[in-house]
């Protein structure tokens, strides 16, 4: 008989810490992020630290911008019990846990056993690059909401895998999801148009966020240009929004 796997009890994370989540169609609420090291992406915008730590920064109390560290790894017995500690000082403070990277499915079997005793207090909101399909689905039973972005080459400079997003977004529809994209005053028109083609063909309904690059803590898109792209698209795809990152105008994590 084979031997059953052991579960991970403990894992080498970046950073966990109580937020406003800032980007999608849940900017405003309050969530637990954990963030996971290590990317199978290098885009040219990104700005998030996700290098692998000796340490982990936990914010304690929440919401304090004060932070303790932990040597990593970190046990999640650990975790869960400072998390229900939070809940019982103020429930109902927060909405949900934000799984976050760097790419969070590179750590599929962590998450495989950490989720389902997250989940016992509070929903799952993943955040993810959209490339790793095959690590997605074995997540869904855990899973209430899906943060998936189009990696647009003009502006990551990686080249574009349609399909691959596609296969992605298909599984993804399985939760309550949306699809982000990040995009530049020279974001082509087919770019946005193969976007908008790719949700359509999942889902009509599903939200498609353009969200401008930030250069300097400042939108990096003129309102003209926003407006603009969003009527390129919205006869293909009519659910599309204009959300720029919110937490970096708030000041918070």
């Amino acid at each position: 008989m084979p031997v059953p796997a052991t579960p991970q009890v403990e894992a080498s994370l970046i950073e966990a810490f109580s937020s406003v989540q800032g980007e999608g169609t849940l900017v405003g609420c309050r969530q637990i992020f954990l963030r996971l090291p290590g990317c199978n992406l290098d885009c040219r915008y990104c700005d998030t630290p996700f290098a692998a730590t000796s340490s982990c920064l936990l914010e304690d109390p929440p919401g304090s911008n004060e932070m303790l560290r932990l040597e990593n790894p970190v046990k999640l017995e650990v975790l869960t019990t400072i998390f229900r500690r939070w809940y019982l000082e103020a429930p109902g403070a927060h909405h949900s846990f934000s799984i976050t990277g760097g790419e969070p499915l590179l750590h599929v079997d962590l998450l495989c056993d950490w989720l389902p005793e997250l989940r016992q207090m509070l929903p799952i909101y993943l955040e993810t690059n959209g490339t790793l399909p095959d690590p997605l689905e074995r997540l869904l039973p855990d899973l209430d909401w899906v943060a998936m972005d189009i990696k647009l080459e003009s502006q990551t400079g990686l080249l574009t895998d349609w399909e691959l997003h596609r296969r992605f977004l298909q599984l993804a529809n399985r939760t309550d999801c949306f699809v982000k994209m990040v995009v530049g005053e020279e974001t082509p028109a087919l770019e946005l148009q193969l976007a908008a083609e790719l949700v359509t063909s999942v889902s009509a309904t599903i939200p498609l966020i353009l969200q401008p690059v930030t250069v300097d803590g400042r939108v990096g898109v003129s309102t003209s240009r926003l407006l603009e792209m969003q009527r390129l698209i919205s006869g293909t795809h009519s659910n599309v929004r204009i959300i720029p990152q919110t937490h970096i105008f708030l000041g918070v994590l």
